[in-house]
């Protein structure tokens, strides 16, 4: 073993108590996620039937550029998407829908749209858009 002089810098880190460190710490997370996943066991009761827990189904009205409109991916008339629209409200009031609009599209097609759902009273709304890239 070579013996340092006072004033030599040092050529090497000794990691061994970093090392140690992280071990510990692995550990002790270890034994902490384990012991709040355990929890406190209860005899649970049976149910008849599982509820229904389904999400409610997203509808999208899509406007092409050539103002076209599509209800999901069917075409559809301004009264053909109002009825179904009123169907699907009619079924489930609180069901979401976004809007798709072509850049290049009319803005009088998509206010016609967006109006239309606010006569039908739908609250869930969403507009579609693309991510600025800088």
């Amino acid at each position: 073993m070579k013996v340092q002089a006072e004033n030599e810098p040092y050529d090497d880190i000794n990691i061994t108590p970093m090392l140690d460190l992280a071990y510990v710490l692995l550990v002790i997370f270890i034994i902490m996620t384990t012991a709040s996943v355990q929890g406190i066991k209860v005899n649970l009761p049976k149910a008849s039937a599982a509820p229904s827990l389904a999400k409610p189904t997203t509808k999208a009205i899509t406007i092409t550029e050539e103002g076209r409109i599509f209800l999901d991916t069917y075409p559809v008339t301004m009264e053909e998407l109002e009825a179904m629209l009123r169907n699907h409200k009619a079924a489930n009031p609180d069901f979401p829908v976004v809007v798709k609009g072509d850049a290049r599209v009319q803005y009088e097609k998509v206010i016609d749209v967006l109006d239309l759902l606010g006569r039908l009273d739908i609250t869930q709304l969403g507009l579609v858009t693309q991510k600025l890239v800088k």
